[in-house]
Parts: structure tokens; sequence; C-alpha cells
């Protein structure tokens, strides 16, 4: 279950949402999207590997990844029972100790951002909570507890949110002058807030938005995919695929397939790709 928190969590997060049960697979890809990502672990500790070139990780009591720029591989326990968060790009930011792009395709344990105590503390509260409903408003209320004012954070919302209306198709330069600031400067403040610069964070949003929109039970045109979403050619296409999520266009698609024959209909299908 999930739910959208309130003001003004609202500006910073997607939705809150509690996990529980066995994942169709026992690893899962997670290819990069425009938006970040806590979880409270409250069940065996799960495994990510950012990227082919690092090394897997385990993480007990949860975890904090910035807007990323590689796929991510989730292995989960079996069954697997968590509570989380799905910010927007600029969510993380009022909630974090240090800059978001210290954290760039870098997990880091939720105990290294809120301290050992207080996580416990956190985790036990929810793990003994009556019902998910109730999860997650202590969740909420614990996020409101830590939410503080950030320098900047107008700025970089409303820019990324020009970024995302066009999907991605907004022009850096422009954006920058509107806000009266240089290109330099708009993409130091992003590095702090978000952990990517406006341009990556365009390039996430335009892919994503690509992504979304293929049907993989129909045919497709893949030419006029990528013309359509601004790619340069159907090479540039397939060169952005494999950077974003370590395969090919057609290969990307036969996993897709795969999911929908193995598990029609499961809420999972659409963006997490089986892993093994």
């Amino acid at each position: 279950m999930s739910r959208v928190p309130r003001p003004p969590l609202d500006e910073l997060i997607d939705d809150l949402y509690y996990l529980e049960g066995a994942p169709p697979y026992a690893r899962l890809t997670l290819p990069p999207a425009p938006s970040a990502l806590l979880v409270v672990n409250l069940g065996a500790p799960f495994r990510i590997r950012a990227g082919t070139d690092l090394e897997t990780a385990e993480y007990a009591d949860g975890c904090v990844i910035t807007t990323p720029t590689r796929a991510y591989e989730f292995g989960y326990p079996r069954p697997t029972r968590s509570v989380g968060v799905h910010f927007k790009p600029w969510g993380p930011a009022s909630f974090l100790p240090m800059p978001a792009a210290e954290l760039r395709d870098r997990p880091v344990t939720l105990e290294q951002v809120w301290g050992r105590a207080a996580v416990a503390e956190l985790r036990d509260r929810l793990a003994t909570a009556d019902d998910p409903r109730r999860m997650l408003t202590l969740l909420e209320d614990e996020l409101r507890r830590r939410l503080r004012e950030t320098t900047g954070l107008a700025l970089v919302r409303h820019v990324s949110s020009v970024i995302a209306a066009t999907r991605g198709a907004a022009a850096i330069g422009d954006l920058s002058t509107a806000a009266g600031v240089s290109s330099t400067q708009l993409a130091q403040r992003f590095k702090e807030l978000v952990g990517v610069t406006p341009k990556r964070l365009a390039r996430t949003y335009r892919f994503a938005a690509t992504v979304f929109s293929i049907d993989p039970t129909a045919p497709i045109d893949w030419g006029g995919l990528a013309g359509g979403a601004g790619y340069f050619d159907q090479a540039h296409f397939g060169h952005e695929f494999r950077a974003f999520t370590g395969l090919t266009p057609t290969r990307y698609i036969e996993v897709r397939r795969r999911f929908l024959r193995e598990h029609p209909g499961h809420p999972f299908d659409g963006w997490p790709l089986p892993a093994d």
C-alpha cells in the first residue's frame, strides 16, 4: 500500500509505501529514474549492487539512495518487509546531513544518515505498530520532525518541475537565465540538493518518459520512438538505453515480456526488471 503525505511533505515526496511478502524474483534491477529512495527495513537484510563494477553490499536497517545515474540491483529476502519513501529528486536534501552529491550512486545505510540509536528506535516503533496505515503515519511523523530549511530548495524545485513538465526537453541554459543564476551556479546547487546536474536530471526524465511510453505487448518502432523522444537517432537512443539499464532496447523488451508472462498483473511490472 502507499499514500501521498500531507503538506508540506508532499512537495518533497511522491509517496510513502509499505511492502510485505515475497518479491516476484530474488533479484530485481531498478533502472535510473528521476526520484530518490529511503527504505526502513523491518525484515531480514537485503542486498544492493550499484552498477556491475561494484560489489554487492548488505543492508539490515535500511538505506538511502539519491537520484541515481546507473541501474541498481536489489536482492530481496523472502519474505521481505519494509516501509519507505519515494522522494522527488530534490526531496532527500531536507533530511540529509551531507550534500546529496556525496551519495551519488552510493547507497548508504539509514544508520549513516540518522544515527544508530534514532534508527533503532524508529524501527522498533514501526515493527510494533498495529497495521500498515499506522506505520506510514509514524514514518510521516518522523520525516516531519526531521524536516529542515534547505538553502536553494525553491530554485531547484522550480527548475526540476519545468524539466519534468517538458520530459527533459527544456533548455537548461534558458532555465538558468530565467532563474537569474549562471549555469555554473545552477549546476552546483543541483549537485548539492539532487546529487546530479540539471542536464543529467533532464536526461533521466527524458529516458524514463520514453521507456514508460513503450507497450511491451505490441510491435515497437524503435526509430520512431527515438525520434519522437528527441534523440538524435536510433543509435544514440540505443547507447542511452545501455548506459541507463545495461541492456539493449530489444533485450529490455524481452525481459519485460518475461515478467508479464511469469507474473501477469503484478504491481512491480513496469520498471523493476528480473535480474536472474
